[in-house]
């Protein structure tokens, strides 16, 4: 039986049950059918078999099939409600005329409806008629019950989507125009500027918005984010001076502490954030900031004071907030506390890396079984987790000081993943600790041919073969490329000044060294840069780099290592 068919046969048996039915309004209305189309129409055969046709074709897929359906439906009966789906179902079907007519249609059933003018206007806009768009975008400015800034406000949202970016921006400067008064207008202005690649214009509005309304913080926060393109400084100092004026603007000290903690300027952060601490105490947003900011800043009391601040205070991401603290114990060789804080984390996101982590933990306790236990229970469902799991295992081993463990479980990881990127570098430098550098270089270059922009497989194939063996020249070439693709990596810069201090070219080590030390004060680097200025002559000024790098790092081995073989 066609659908059709069956349709007309419930009609009938509708119609036959009509002593016990409920009222024909009542009746359409439990059909799902709009009740304007029975009262506007009469629910004929037709009608109802065209507007459960767009319905199940709807629900089937069949969206061509649904949007013409509900397109002939509207225009029959002249049913807003119906013009409206019409409008929707063709749209999601991907049928701008079919949209566009009954759009059009809803526009003049409903000519005082926002939603049909905003639907019509944006697919006017979309067809790229622009200046048939006009006249209901200068209507829309002018329409009663609501202000022209808050026109303004939805403007940049309809026309944005028109291809022709420099057309969409003469057109809203003509329509600002009229209403230069309105703050609202020039910042609408500066978002289609900016969409057009117009820069400077756009920081022009915003000056203009600005200087009509100076407190606002939306303007404030958009032109701080156009002088981002000038440099992250310029956003600052624009920031930075909004504030002393508009102390209370908590939205763009917000942006200004992110900003100044992503640059690395950490204590001028730390001062933006707790300036917002004192007007929202119990904000564990703002604790989590300043403990993060005070872990970048080695300040590890602070950072436990407030992470715990930040749990106490959060009702959601708690387990975000246990992750750090887990991190946090461990970076202070608290291994129990920071099991704890990993055991505590629940199921969800964190699930996994906590458990990750609780192995690579277990391990430094010595506690291999125990930590192979947890990552058995762990449930990797992609290549990345397996690969985690892997690493995860390969580290509990390293940290145990089984290095021949460690490249056992590298080499079973790619026995299962041949081409993983991850692998092919830790097996590398797993093989290194073994004297394997046959496997070492192999692993490397198979790396290097699947990812020829992997700037550290270059950097540790250069120093290995600087280190470990004669080949200068190639270690050279090696680190040069290395150094092209990442030109200010600390560890980089110190393996080419190690490759330099090994082929006696000793200004140009000390040169790369230092670099490199100022970048990262690490004291492998420093018992290298020591090393280079000591050879060099400069013994006072390797003493000193030695000494500074041993308060930090009082067991480094290399640095022990390095001060033994050369002050005896």
């Amino acid at each position: 039986m066609t659908l059709k068919t069956l349709i007309a046969a419930l009609l009938v048996l509708s119609t036959a049950a009509c002593a016990q039915s409920p009222t024909p309004r009542q009746d359409t209305a439990a059909a799902g059918v709009p009740a304007g189309v029975a009262a506007q129409r009469g629910l004929t055969e037709q009608v109802l078999y065209q507007f459960l046709l767009g319905e199940i074709a709807g629900q089937r897929g069949e969206l061509t099939l649904a949007s013409d359906a509900y397109l002939d439906l509207a225009q029959k009966t002249h049913d807003a409600r119906i013009a409206r789906r019409a409008a929707e179902v063709s749209i999601y079907a991907r049928k701008p005329a079919h949209a566009l007519k009954a759009a059009k249609l809803w526009l003049d059933l409903e000519p005082e409806s926002d939603k049909a003018r905003q639907t019509y206007v944006s697919l006017l806009i979309g067809a790229g008629r622009l200046a048939d768009a006009r006249p209901y975008l200068e209507a829309l400015l002018k329409q009663e019950g609501r202000t022209v800034g808050e026109a303004f406000l939805q403007l940049p949202g309809l026309v944005m989507r028109y291809q022709d970016k420099q057309a969409v921006y003469a057109l809203v400067r003509e329509l600002a125009g009229a209403y230069s008064s309105v703050p609202e207008a020039s910042f609408a202005l500066a978002q289609v500027a900016w969409h057009a690649g117009q820069y400077e214009a756009t920081l022009q509005s915003l000056d203009q918005a600005l200087e009509m309304r100076p407190g606002w913080e939306v303007a404030a926060l958009f032109k701080g984010q156009a002088l981002q393109r000038k440099g992250d400084e310029a956003a600052v100092d624009f920031w930075r001076a909004f504030l002393v004026q508009h102390p209370g603007a908590r939205e763009v000290r917000l942006a200004q502490a992110r900003l100044l903690a992503r640059i690395g300027q950490f204590p001028a952060a730390k001062g933006e954030f707790e300036t917002l601490l004192k007007d929202m105490p119990n904000n564990s947003d703002i604790h989590t900031a300043l403990g993060l900011l005070a872990m970048q800043m080695n300040d590890l009391d602070a950072a436990d004071l407030r992470l715990r601040e930040a749990l106490r205070h959060s009702t959601q991401g708690q387990d975000q907030v246990r992750m750090y603290l887990g991190q946090l114990a461990e970076g202070r060789s608290r291994y129990e506390e920071a099991l704890d804080w990993y055991r505590e984390i629940g199921e969800g996101q964190h699930q996994f890396s906590a458990g990750l982590r609780a192995a690579v933990v277990l391990g430094k306790l010595g506690r291999v079984d125990e930590g192979r236990l947890v990552l058995t229970a762990l449930n990797a469902t992609t290549d990345a987790e397996k690969t985690q799991l892997f690493q995860a295992e390969a580290q509990m081993l390293r940290e145990a000081r089984d290095f021949e463990g460690v490249y056992a479980v590298l080499d079973r990881g790619l026995k299962a993943m041949p081409d993983s990127q991850d692998l092919l570098y830790d097996r590398a430098m797993a093989a290194e600790k073994l004297g394997r550098l046959d496997q070492l270089e192999r692993d490397l270059r198979r790396l290097i041919e699947l990812n020829p922009e992997h700037a550290h497989a270059y950097n540790a194939l250069g120093y290995t073969l600087a280190d470990r063996t004669s080949r200068l020249d190639e270690a050279i070439e090696l680190l040069d490329k290395a150094l092209k693709l990442a030109p200010e990596d600390p560890f980089i810069l110190d393996s080419m000044g190690w490759a330099k201090f090994k082929a006696r070219r000793l200004d140009e080590a000390v040169s790369y060294l230092k670099r490199a030390y100022a970048a990262r004060p690490d004291p492998e680097i420093a018992a290298h840069l020591g090393e280079a200025l000591w050879v060099k002559g400069d013994r006072d000024e390797a003493r000193r780099v030695w000494q500074g790098s041993l308060k930090d790092h009082p067991d480094n081995d290399s640095l022990r290592e390095t001060l033994g073989r050369l002050q005896p």
